[in-house]
């Protein structure tokens, strides 16, 4: 036995990092299993156990400094996640209600604990506003419920979500005020750092990093771990540069969410891996430093304590309720979304532990060890408290979206991304393909490869396997099923026909190299064929760029369009295109009334930010897209096969012209026909 070994073995069994870190896993498995069988948040039982076994229950471990290392990483993850799960223009479009709600969510508290503290605590007028501070800031302790359930984008959760950063920085200044003031350092200067700080930081972090995102995203050619290894770097660079400014870490890595938002797709490996990480690894280590942090027995040995931590878990519920209320009557939420808005502003854990730290360490009067019992007492009953009400809260919510949404006669989304035998981009359709699919299907994406029978065909069918291997392994990153499928057929446009006939599909979405070929009517002899051989939707691509660097789709809509059966499905399609990247939405219909298409695209789901700028004819159509279309943009056009509504003989050409004089990425969208028509579930409802 080395003296490794045997001093390995006769270690503490708990001081051993390895045995360590094991446990941290056993308790990040076992706990949220045993807590769903009583139909209870997971992470309580994390929250629990951390208590049980922390310093301050069986001291079964110490809260050391990996653990408080670990415990903030995954704080400013919770954070980032927050933000980069967000529908950016949703959020941008609701500022003010965020603008609202931060507020209303900072001053209540922050009102109701002034005056509570100096009348009847006794506190002066700044221990009173600190002490008051630490419940009108909140930690979104229950985001990993809003993770799970699906409700990032829900508007009443955007709206809390946003205001943290607002409740959150305004809690953290009155504390930065407070201690100059005990220091004797607060006057102008302070307020001139600490304003010209907080500006530059905003500015910059929120026009230098997405200029640099776009470049690396688009120049990346290595395996994609660097992708997210690029995102780490951005997230704790936001995280340090705020702390540096003056503000805590968790208002940075909020705003890397916000900056990245646009450049990580939701339905990406990357955003896969993001939240893989997360919900494995650091979210939990937060939750269990949390509950190490309670202390059951400061209700047995300090009665004061006692006295403060009721104090505070009175007024956090009371005032964070009536903060959630008024918003939701301004707005019109309803009941269990106005309990989820309470949900998760009601969570209290860094901000609240960062502020009494430091009044108690620059010896704020009435900051002492009672008021952190107190507050470590508040934090226990509101850590159980707020799970549990955002389980009850999002499962309304969930069950309201499904029976807003649920259509009994919507056909199941079945989507086939042909890969050519010469195509080395077919990484880039399958992105196309999760773009467009529908994120509550649980059809599998279907790949084909068609090959042509000869002396080699064993081989050839061989390597076509083997790339459509390759195209699953990428899609198994963001949790996509894919199914290969390998044909043998002297007609290739006759392999995918087939394949789509079999396979009941009813969406195609199939590359084209911008090449011209002798048998060419609009793309080539063998897209052309699909096209009129199929009545599906049909998306022809040209993607060369990643789709997450786009920052507008310019939508091309050619005259009597609006007519054709299946417009609605194919508007759908883009807009998808459009809130899955974070782009806005530009569109140009030729010799159409502006207001028209304006009424049409409100009328189609889901919501993206739209603008109409129509142009007279097909010859201002090509200058426009010589002289407006930017590199970033990209350009789909909703076009129309022969003789259906909407066809007209420039769109034989309109691709071709789109390749020579656009040099970023396009698609080409054919809507459905005959049975694929039915459009009605694309719709808003009223």
């Amino acid at each position: 036995m080395t003296p490794f070994v045997a001093e390995a073995l006769t270690s503490p069994p708990f001081e051993d990092p390895v045995l360590i870190f094991g446990l941290a896993m056993v308790v990040f498995l076992t706990a949220p299993l045993v807590l769903a069988r009583y139909r209870l948040p997971g992470i309580v039982g994390i929250i629990l156990v951390g208590a049980a076994i922390g310093p301050n229950g069986l001291h079964v471990l110490e809260r050391d400094a990996t653990i408080q290392l670990l415990g903030e990483v995954g704080l400013i993850y919770l954070m980032f996640v927050a933000g980069l799960e967000i529908n950016l223009n949703r959020f941008v479009e609701n500022t003010d209600k965020s603008v609202v709600f931060g507020l209303l969510s900072f001053v209540i508290p922050q009102g109701v604990g002034t005056v509570v503290g100096v009348a009847l605590l006794g506190f002066t007028l700044p221990a009173a506003l600190l002490f008051a501070s630490i419940f009108a800031s909140h930690t979104l302790l229950a985001y990993p419920v809003v993770n799970r359930l699906g409700l990032a984008k829900n508007e009443a959760v955007m709206t809390t979500i946003g205001g943290t950063i607002l409740t959150d920085t305004l809690a953290l200044l009155v504390l930065a005020v407070v201690i100059a003031a005990e220091a004797g350092t607060l006057d102008a200067a302070f307020g001139a750092r600490l304003a010209i700080g907080l500006t530059l930081f905003f500015v910059g972090v929120w026009v230098v990093v997405p200029r640099i995102g776009a470049w690396f995203f688009r120049t990346l050619n290595e395996e994609s771990y660097f992708e997210f290894l690029f995102v780490m770097v951005v997230l704790f660079a936001c995280a340090f540069l705020a702390e540096l400014v003056g503000v805590e870490h968790i208002i940075g890595a909020f705003l890397a969410g916000l900056v990245l938002n646009r450049l990580i797709p939701e339905t990406g490996p990357l955003m896969n891996r993001i939240e893989f990480v997360g919900n494995a690894l650091f979210i939990p280590f937060f939750l269990l430093s949390v509950g190490m942090l309670v202390d059951v027995r400061v209700v047995a040995e300090s009665p004061a304590s006692v006295v403060i931590g009721g104090s505070l878990i009175v007024m956090v519920i009371v005032t964070k309720v009536a903060a959630a209320w008024l918003t939701g009557r301004i707005y019109g939420y309803s009941r269990d979304e106005v309990l989820g808005m309470f949900a998760l502003s009601v969570g209290q854990a860094a901000a609240a532990l960062a502020i009494v730290g430091i009044g108690f360490d620059a010896g704020v009067p009435g900051f002492d060890q009672t008021m952190i019992n107190g507050v470590v007492l508040m934090i226990l009953v509101v850590s159980l408290v707020s799970p549990a009400a955002m389980e009850r809260a999002g499962r309304g919510i969930a069950s309201e979206r499904e029976r807003a949404t649920y259509d009994p006669s919507e056909a199941p989304q079945r989507i086939l991304v042909p890969v050519s035998s010469v195509a080395d981009h077919a990484e880039r359709l399958l992105d196309v393909a999760l773009v467009v699919r529908n994120p509550r299907t649980e059809e599998p994406i279907r790949t084909l490869s068609v090959v042509r029978p000869g002396e080699d065909t064993e081989s050839d069918v061989a390597e076509a396997e083997e790339r459509l291997s390759n195209v699953g392994k990428y899609a198994s990153g963001a949790e996509a099923t894919v199914v290969g499928q390998t044909r043998v057929d002297y007609n290739v446009a006759s392999g995918i026909v087939r394949a789509v006939v079999e396979n009941r599909i009813t969406t195609v979405v199939i590359g084209w190299d911008g090449a011209r070929s002798r048998r060419q009517r609009v793309f080539g002899d063998v897209i052309d064929q699909v096209l009129r051989r199929t009545k599906q939707l049909v998306l022809v691509t040209h993607v060369r760029e990643p789709l997450n660097t786009t920052e507008r789709v310019v939508v091309l809509l050619p005259p009597e369009i609006e007519h054709n059966a299946g417009v609605a499905e194919a508007l759908h399609t883009v807009k998808r295109i459009a809130e899955a990247t974070g782009a806005k939405l530009l569109v140009v219909p030729v010799s159409g009334e502006s207001e028209e298409f304006e009424r049409l695209f409100a009328a189609v789901e889901p919501d993206v930010p739209t603008t109409v700028e129509g142009v007279a004819d097909w010859a201002d159509l090509l200058a426009f897209l010589r002289d407006d279309v930017r590199g970033r943009d990209l350009v789909a056009c909703v076009s129309a096969r022969r003789d259906a509504m909407g066809w007209h003989p420039q769109l034989q050409t309109l691709p071709k012209s789109i390749s020579t004089l656009v040099d970023g990425d396009f698609v080409v969208v054919y809507p459905a026909s005959g049975e694929r028509a039915d459009d009605r579930r694309f719709l808003q409802l009223a």
